[in-house]
């Protein structure tokens, strides 16, 4: 079951990545969606999310 909350996390993760690359290419290089919103959402992506998804264990049951 916890599998599925990773797969979320890094699909979330992967979503992020692909809008802030997205907002990369907007517009002029002076364009402040690509100066600030961009960059921003790309480090929180690839620094956060994503390691996140990757490590996320869950709770663990006790099955006795």
């Amino acid at each position: 079951m916890d599998n599925k909350k990773n797969i979320l996390i890094v699909a979330v993760g992967i979503l992020l990545l692909v809008i802030g690359f997205f907002c990369l290419a907007q517009g002029p290089a002076d364009n402040p969606v690509s100066l600030t919103a961009a960059p921003l959402i790309l480090v929180f992506a690839y620094l956060v999310v994503v390691p996140f998804g990757i490590m996320y264990g869950g709770k663990k049951e006790n099955r006795d």
